[in-house]
């Protein structure tokens, strides 16, 4: 492949709901621009994007993947995400390195929550946006109920640009509006017809276009309205105009598994996608905080942006990056301005599907990779030490379903943690730390078909073998009652004995941890037991006497006790301090304590009654209703019980289609109800059996 500049590049995220054909249109663009010489299907597990075991097992994309191709003297890098949500992760790396996306809506059932996704995601990042209504050879096709739908959920700057002419059920033709010629196509190949006659309709999806160009401009508003012809230019200019403003998404339409309508949605990428070098550039921000512009320029110091890596426990790390500006070649050294370190680029590469070709350089507005880079990660900035600036990182998703990772074979605890943390370094939508109050490894991710993957990359990248099952939850107790108890470790072995006697109250406190006291009299205790009793007490209350559970909230006083002169030691009153307390936490009503979270939960309005219905079956509370940010959604705020929110993840998924998202943060503990707590009292006296 020859090297572009800037003019000639186009970096093209393709997005959408899942099983809409993203990467059959990859396969489609890399087999009409001879980059591969034959064509992949995903059933058979043979394309360039989905390479990955993964991908291939599940036959849909897990990650982001990136194939180059050349049409027409322009380079499109093509970014193919996946459309399962668990995997939202490649669709935030493949939207930070674009500067378009082509959204693809299946021509069979039409805008899905995917669709809204995608558009609302390149919207946020103020990129252009395109559809492409693929499947069109499907029997159950409609695509102008597809486009009504489209104009509909997105507003007039949909705008239609390839349209196809249907007889009995199947596509005659597709009309290029933007050429005004029609074309048929056989084995993928295209072949320019007579446009038949489609009464009023063509003319209604010419002036549907004609009116999204004249919105661009005053001139051309002038000319519409004064009944002149836009020349080919002018409709041309205004198109690319909008759709680079991001106030036109034109709509193309074919078939990615049939090849038809993809040569011109290639064509269109080149006349209507925004080039490299026309993207305004970046906003950076400079090492005093100031923000910088950075221009898209071969001339100006290096400055990259890491958007993606992929750990191999053999070959090792490969970044792939987004070159902003300058030229990165090999033996460049660059500045990591997370780190503070200089990293020297070693050979670098573009990267198709899972092929690496080395190149002499990458210029500004390409895309590569680079590897053997140890200390740099996804949303690094490499750059000019001559220019230190930060570019914005990668946007990712919160994880939000937990579970906890037991090993299947005891060897392999220590390789958990490894594999885990090298699997994190590729995939920052999930998370892994250890739960020392539980006990447990804790592991994060966006869903169940995510965590599945971990675990299974686990296997077979790191050979280790583990199960996952819902973590435990961290209760507390405490007490709601003051008691006055003795507490007296007496020992009489050879020689010295063991003595140790002291009264204490124990009542309710008001902090987390242990509040000790003493109001000893005449010595009846000597002061250099008070720290062995505090102690004592304090290893107790790591245990609760109800369910084994830390105990909190307790006020402990050392009031009374005696003393050996001879036998009396640190241990014998830290014993004795223990003893007191196993004695009198019985007697001081002990409660079950379960933690209480903050939940915010956004859904789309006509799901507002089911998710507050929910919350009541999970114990929650309500403390409110606002209107979102985003039009049509509402925020429900309450306070739930954290062990009633392990599924919320997936109930919310499952309710609202995807469209909820949600918060949840620890905020405090209350006493849990009887029947709650009896639970998990029992749950405690049979795992101690």
């Amino acid at each position: 492949m020859k090297q572009y500049n800037a003019k000639n590049i186009r970096n093209v995220a393709l997005v959408g709901h899942a099983g809409t054909g993203k990467t059959t249109l990859a396969e489609a663009m890399l087999y009409l621009s001879g980059a591969t010489d034959r064509l992949g299907r995903v059933d058979d597990g043979t394309t360039v994007c989905d390479f990955d075991p993964e991908e291939i097992k599940r036959k849909a994309s897990v990650s982001m993947s990136v194939a180059p191709i050349e049409w027409k003297n322009t380079k499109i890098n093509i970014l193919d995400t996946p459309g399962l949500f668990d995997f939202s992760g490649g669709v935030s790396e493949g939207i930070r390195a674009a500067a378009s996306v082509v959204i693809t809506v299946s021509a069979k059932s039409g805008v899905a929550v995917g669709t809204e996704k995608g558009f609302k995601a390149a919207t946020q990042k103020g990129i252009a946006k395109i559809f492409f209504v693929n499947e069109m050879d499907n029997e159950n096709a409609d695509f102008y109920k597809v486009f009504e739908e489209l104009k509909s959920v997105f507003g007039p700057m949909v705008c239609p640009l390839v349209v196809p002419i249907v007889e009995n059920g199947k596509v005659n033709c597709y009309v290029n509006l933007l050429e005004y010629k029609a074309y048929t196509y056989k084995e993928g190949k295209a072949s320019q017809v007579q446009i038949p006659d489609m009464g009023h309709r063509l003319e209604g999806l010419r002036t549907a276009m004609y009116e999204a160009v004249a919105e661009t401009s005053e001139e051309l508003m002038e000319k519409y309205f004064s009944g002149e012809e836009f020349t080919p230019d002018e409709l041309i200019t205004g198109l690319a105009t909008g759709v680079r403003r991001g106030e036109i998404a034109p709509v193309f339409c074919g078939s990615a598994y049939t090849l038809e309508g993809v040569d011109q949605l290639m064509n269109g990428l080149i006349w209507l996608a925004p080039y490299a070098e026309s993207v305004a550039g970046e906003n950076a921000v400079d090492k005093d905080g100031n923000e910088v512009k950075i221009t898209v320029d071969d001339n100006a110091p290096e400055a990259a942006i890491v958007f993606k890596s992929v750990v191999d426990p053999f070959v090792g790390k490969l970044l792939y990056f987004k070159v902003v500006s300058g030229v990165i070649k090999p033996d460049t050294a660059l500045l990591n301005m997370r780190t503070g370190q200089m990293e020297k680029i070693g050979k670098v590469y573009t990267v198709r599907g899972k092929k690496q070709t080395e190149v002499p350089y990458l210029c500004a507005g390409d895309i590569g990779a680079v590897a053997k880079l140890a200390n740099t990660n996804t949303g690094d900035t490499l750059c000019s030490p001559s220019r230190p600036l930060t570019l914005p990182p990668v946007k990712f998703e919160e994880p939000c379903l937990s579970m906890a990772v037991y090993s299947k074979n005891k060897a392999d605890e220590e390789k958990i943690s490894v594999g885990l943390s090298k699997l994190m370094e590729e995939d920052l939508t999930m998370n892994y730390y250890f739960n020392y109050e539980t006990n447990e490894r804790i592991l994060s991710g966006l869903g169940e078909q995510h965590l599945d993957v971990i675990v299974s990359k686990l296997k077979s990248k790191f050979g280790v073998e583990v199960t996952l099952e819902p973590p435990k939850v961290p209760y507390r107790e405490t007490i709601r009652k003051k008691v006055r108890v003795q507490g007296k470790h007496k020992k009489q072995s050879g020689g010295h004995g063991q003595y140790g006697d002291v009264w204490i109250v124990f009542e309710p406190g008001t902090r987390d941890e242990l509040e000790f006291s003493e109001t000893i009299f005449g010595g009846a205790v000597p002061k250099n037991y008070f720290p062995a009793v505090e102690k004592g007490l304090i290893e107790a209350c790591q245990k609760g006497v109800l369910a084994g559970y830390p105990m909190v909230g307790v006020k402990a006083t050392l009031v009374d006790g005696s003393y050996h002169p001879v036998d009396s030691s640190e241990i014998a009153f830290k014993l004795a301090a223990q003893l007191a307390y196993k004695a009198g936490i019985p007697q001081a009503s002990p409660v079950l304590l379960e933690p209480i979270g903050y939940l915010k939960v956004t859904v789309p309005n006509d799901y507002t009654g089911d998710i507050m219905g929910d919350i009541n079956k999970r114990r929650g509370r309500v403390l409110g209703m606002s209107p979102a940010e985003e039009s049509k959604m509402t925020c429900v705020e309450a306070e739930v019980p954290m062990a009633e929110m392990m599924d919320y993840s997936i109930m919310l998924r499952s309710l609202t289609q995807g469209r909820g998202f949600y918060k949840f943060e620890f905020v405090r503990y209350e006493e849990a109800p009887a029947h709650i707590a009896q639970k998990v009292i029992e749950a405690s006296k049979n795992n101690e059996e």
